[in-house]
């Protein structure tokens, strides 16, 4: 009786993001990023970086800086180091050279202007401009002694078909590719090529990348086909558009991560949001890395480009404020107050913002919000009121506040008798508790916006209590 062979283990997951390093991280390439790093990582599997930066004449340091750092800022860490693909070009070339080697591709010798030529020709005469190069079966005895291209040898029938994890089956009339050029005539490799050796030596098995790459998929698997190497799985996501429904632009406000970061979103929040572009699980919308590692998959990713909405943005950050442990929050307090170029807390600050924190979280919607309203434990004596605030204590509202003084100096220093302590002199004075509290909110804070004057009361404590409200009252 033979035993049935269990099958064989899948090969552990390893995804990659691969930007250009020309400019900013873009918000839509931190999604592309994310969407790689929660497949790999919430099935065990590797995520790895990859700087392509082929195009030396655009490519810079600074860029590749900004991307790490966005990168790290977000969350987002990769396995090892990042690739240079620039680094490889020899390892690209030495592939370009094994498959000219096996007949899979093959030397042409047109010139630019030759090739032009061609192109101007079949314009006028209204034929494709899809290049056929008359050197692909050429007899190598012929060969000229003059530079030439490496040419992959692409099959001219038939189709090449993408089965996309996310735009289904896809094909391409063979017909409609042409060969395209493997290895320059410098002898350096293209990108269409450095792209598919890279993936192969780094083992990658899921290429989860923006739709506008998918014409590039079906000349890229020529390339895997010809080499004889597996297919990873193609995953094409639709892009991102402004709320109008267009490709986005400097037109729709911020698109590089830096800029979010410097805006005060926490990285919990962009990536519970960036998460949800164009991918779903249900109606959830709030929740954890715990849960997108938990649910993300491929087949949770809609055909149709999402729409960037700053409202639900907001609305997600101010959730994510409200939720976050107290040691997380300020340590995305001290890394925007580091990107936007101000002055760290000292230990003093930091103790009585952490103090504070649970009365500064109702109803902020990004950092900047949240440090707004812990100006009253942030500033020093003696605070300067904003404005508004210094509308409110006019002489009527001071004369009540030295009223106040020794009531709260007598007073159990609890919520309940602090707010009763108020309520009754109000009374006393035919106004309601709120009328009262403008005035005592801008003797504690400074300003109009600030948490209860009660929950403030708590935090700083009776001596600078009655300290600011001297200070105020004159």
């Amino acid at each position: 009786m033979s035993a049935t062979s269990p099958a064989p283990e899948p090969p552990p997951v390893v995804t990659r993001f691969a930007p250009s390093p020309t400019g900013f991280l873009h918000i839509g390439g931190a999604r592309t990023a994310l969407f790689n790093w929660l497949f790999a990582r919430g099935r065990g599997g590797r995520f790895l970086l990859r700087i392509e930066d082929t195009d030396r004449a655009r490519s810079t340091p600074e860029a590749t800086a900004a991307i790490l750092e966005g990168l790290a800022w977000l969350g987002l860490d990769w396995d090892g180091a990042a690739v240079s693909q620039h680094a490889r070009a020899e390892q690209h070339a030495e592939v370009a050279r094994a498959m000219l080697a096996d007949g899979t591709a093959y030397k042409c010798f047109a010139s630019q202007a030759e090739i032009e030529a061609f192109r101007e020709a079949a314009r006028a005469e209204g034929r494709s401009t899809l290049y056929r190069s008359p050197w692909r079966d050429a007899d190598p005895g012929d060969h000229p002694d003059a530079p030439f291209v490496i040419r992959l040898k692409a099959p001219r029938t038939g189709e090449t078909v993408i089965a996309d994890a996310v735009q289904g089956e896809v094909r391409f009339g063979n017909d409609q590719l042409d060969d395209m050029v493997l290895l320059r005539a410098d002898g350096t490799p293209t990108y269409m090529l450095a792209v598919v050796v890279d993936d192969h030596d780094m083992g990658v098995t899921h290429v989860i990348r923006g739709d506008d790459h998918l014409n590039n998929a079906a000349r890229q698997a020529q390339v895997f086909q010809a080499m004889g190497w597996p297919l990873p799985v193609f995953a094409h996501i639709p892009l991102i558009h402004g709320p109008d429904g267009k490709k986005l632009s400097k037109r729709h406000g911020a698109l590089g991560i830096e800029e979010y970061r410097r805006m005060g979103y926490p990285p919990a929040a962009l990536r519970n949001y960036l998460a949800r572009l164009g991918w779903s699980h249900g109606d959830d919308e709030f929740f954890t890395d715990t849960d997108a590692l938990a649910w993300f998959d491929l087949s949770g990713i809609g055909r149709a480009p999402a729409r960037l909405d700053p409202k639900k943005l907001e609305h997600l950050s101010g959730q994510h404020i409200a939720a976050a442990a107290d040691a997380a929050m300020l340590q995305d307090i001290d890394a925007w107050l580091a990107a936007t170029c101000q002055d760290p807390l000292d230990a003093a600050r930091r103790d009585a913002l952490s103090r504070a924190l649970p009365y500064l979280r109702d109803r902020a919607k990004t950092i900047p919000d949240l440090i707004e309203k812990a100006h009253f434990v942030l500033a020093s004596r003696p605070l300067v009121p904003d404005r508004k605030a210094a509308q409110a204590l006019d002489d009527v509202s001071r004369g009540i506040l030295r009223e106040l003084t020794p009531r709260l100096q007598n007073a159990t220093w609890q919520r309940d008798v602090l707010e009763a302590t108020v309520k009754a002199l109000a009374e006393e004075h035919g106004m309601g508790l709120g009328k009262l509290a403008q005035p005592l909110r801008a003797a504690l804070a400074g300003r109009t916006v600030s948490p209860s004057v009660f929950d403030m009361m708590l935090v700083i404590g009776r001596k600078e209590t009655l300290a600011r409200i001297a200070d105020a009252a004159g």
